[in-house]
């Protein structure tokens, strides 16, 4: 793989503008145009293709560690003048801290099994007699499934999260949807009106209506046995007797 390769991976897997990919270089105090960054994101058969140097790679990597977790104290890791496919597994590793375990996990997204002996030895340092060399399909497999570990994945569903159902629900043969009873479709459909007072009634006078009188028959029969006790009052009154006395006279 060429680093340009390399570099056009990782720019999709975290989705890096070019802006961002400025700002990982300067974390490796390397000032990158974005004509420069331009030119190394082409490929081979595109007009404008720049193949990118190994100390650029190298900063972008040492910038990606500082991004991804914080710049350390101390002095800052010097560029590589000459990278290998070992040194830039080992530097992505650093700058996702990631274990063995998440390392197997990422290769088997890719349909690649190693084992944890075999990964360590990608990790050793060139001399040591467990040393073992990258090759270009175990980092190209690795850098496809943090790809689609990170990129593409897709939002799993937990089985066994119950569906939410609603009275809109369409019934099915296996839990049909039940609806509410006539009955209980009448009560909700009552009505209740309250009366007014009987002071606040009014009559209502519809049309081709004769016009009633207001006087009421408990009124009348009032007036009446006022009118009657009037009468037995007057009867026994003193002119009424001495009319009556005249009256025998003659």
């Amino acid at each position: 793989m060429t680093n340009n390769d390399i570099l056009r991976r990782l720019r999709y897997t975290f989705d890096f503008s070019d802006t961002k990919m400025i700002g990982v270089f300067r974390h490796a105090e390397l000032a990158v145009t974005r004509v420069q960054l331009t030119s190394w994101l082409k490929k081979e058969e595109e007009s404008g293709y720049v193949r990118m140097p190994d100390v650029e790679m190298a900063s972008f990597l040492n910038g990606l560690i500082i991004e991804k977790r914080g710049r350390q104290e101390g002095d800052q890791p010097v560029a590589e003048k000459r990278l290998n496919n070992n040194i830039i597994f080992r530097k992505l590793k650093i700058a996702l801290n990631l274990t063995a375990d998440d390392i197997l996990a990422i290769l088997k997204l890719a349909g690649v099994r190693l084992s944890k002996h075999e990964l360590s030895a990608l990790f050793r340092k060139q001399g040591h007699q467990n040393y073992r060399e990258c090759q270009d399909q175990v980092l190209r497999n690795f850098l496809s499934g943090l790809q689609s570990q990170m990129r593409d994945k897709t939002p799993s569903v937990k089985a066994d999260k119950p569906q939410r159902i609603t009275a809109t629900a369409v019934a099915t043969s296996a839990k049909p949807v039940r609806k509410p009873s006539a009955e209980k479709r009448q009560a909700a459909d009552v009505q209740f009106v309250v009366d007014k007072p009987a002071g606040e009634k009014r009559d209502v006078k519809k049309p081709g209506q004769r016009k009633h009188s207001t006087a009421k028959p408990a009124i009348k029969k009032v007036a009446a046995d006022t009118a009657a006790k009037e009468t037995v009052i007057d009867t026994n009154s003193v002119w009424a007797k001495a009319l009556a006395k005249s009256t025998k006279k003659s």
